[in-house]
């Protein structure tokens, strides 16, 4: 019997990356300070200083090594699903990010193997049952997909959150035990 393929993005769903970048262009750019809940949208350009572009604010080297994990509970969680589920790391990547990015995740779950790293924007592509990710672009076509997906609600997402009432995980602890519930109830 095949496992049911879970698809689980990193930035802002396992490890927090607006909140470094934002830390860095504080630092950087002191006349446009950013706040987190003042990111509701992706396209942040007029939020930013001119000369920090996307390229810049998402491109810092070393910027995806040093991201911190979601919350305590994110490693354990993962580890249960990646032993119970077929997991997959599916994650939007610059050509320069997606060792750094293989590098995080080698140090904070070394048990996920690079056979299930998949650096892809374009999620819809990828073969999966759910899909646990903050980005609208990828819950959305998930859904209208007929999948199962799972929400890390931010700013950026509040209002596809309202509009299409994405199930919510709001935080890792019990994450394993929620999309085993998921599962179950897709079986009735």
């Amino acid at each position: 019997m095949r496992k049911p393929i879970i698809a689980v993005d990193m930035d802002d769903t396992i490890c927090h990356l607006v909140k470094r970048a934002i830390y860095h262009n504080n630092n950087d750019f002191p006349t446009h300070v950013l706040k987190y809940e003042e990111m509701l949208d992706w396209n942040t350009d007029h939020l930013r200083h001119p000369d920090c572009t996307q390229d810049v604010f998402y491109g810092r080297p070393g910027l995806y090594e040093e991201l911190e994990l979601f919350d305590e509970h994110v490693v354990g969680e993962m580890e249960k699903m990646h032993n119970a589920y077929d997991v997959i790391i599916v994650t939007a990547a610059q050509p320069n990010a997606v060792v750094e990015k293989w590098n995080w995740l080698q140090k904070h779950m070394p048990f996920i193997p690079i056979e299930n790293f998949f650096p892809c924007k374009r999620k819809n592509l990828i073969n999966y049952d759910l899909l646990i990710d903050d980005g609208v672009h990828n819950l959305v076509p998930a859904l209208q997909d007929g999948r199962k997906v799972l929400c890390i609600p931010h700013p950026w997402n509040l209002r596809a959150r309202e509009q299409y009432g994405f199930p919510l995980l709001t935080s890792w602890e019990g994450a394993k035990e929620k999309i085993d519930q998921i599962f179950e109830n897709s079986r009735d």
